[in-house]
């Protein structure tokens, strides 16, 4: 029963991730880049996002990431809101995704266990996607959205250093403890619809 889990929890995150990426490419497309259109990166096929070394940490370490759509803002008639826009666009697929689980959810089986387990597990993945790329530290989502707001010097010292930070908040546990409080407030609203 562990191996099958696992290689549902893997299906569940290579969908999300998808998903998560495709939403990225099309904003953009529809934005007027076609950088993605030409990188491959505007397709539901989940080896064109797939990021060898962040599949393997994902095996390993639980934690990984998909590959980063590629995205030329100065082809956005407003490269800010155009990023703000693309950045968005992948948290919201993934709360979009959640929020549909759920309402489907409250149609599963209470008897059908594994159902159940997939359903609150594929809801959660998402939650915990959304949140998490919404933080404003490079390299993800949140910090196309929000660092554009902040001055000049934190954008550069958070280009720089973005990665040790994001390291940090994945292994200090205070931050952890505050994100997953975040993630299961969000996912006990959803679960009351």
């Amino acid at each position: 029963m562990a191996a099958l889990s696992f290689l549902i929890f893997i299906g569940i995150i290579l969908a999300s991730l998808t998903i998560h990426e495709f939403s990225h490419a099309k904003a953009a497309d529809i934005l007027g880049d076609p950088t993605p259109r030409m990188a491959g990166r505007l397709t539901l096929n989940p080896i064109a996002h797939l990021d060898l070394l962040g599949f393997l940490a994902l095996l390993l370490v639980h934690v990984g990431w998909a590959k980063p759509v590629p995205i030329n803002p100065y082809n956005f008639r407003d490269p800010n809101r155009g990023m703000m826009i693309t950045g968005l666009a992948g948290p919201i697929s993934n709360f979009i995704l959640a929020w549909i689980l759920a309402v489907i959810f409250k149609f599963v089986p209470i008897d059908a266990p594994l159902w159940v387990e997939i359903m609150q597990l594929a809801i959660w993945i998402n939650l915990a996607l959304m949140v998490f790329n919404l933080l404003p530290i490079p390299p993800l989502d949140g910090s196309r959205i929000f660092t554009q707001y902040f001055p000049v010097e934190w954008q550069m010292n958070l280009e720089r250093y973005g990665f040790f930070i994001l390291i940090g908040v994945i292994i200090f546990p205070p931050t952890q403890e505050i994100l997953f409080l975040i993630i299961n407030s969000i996912y006990g609203l959803l679960m009351k619809i």
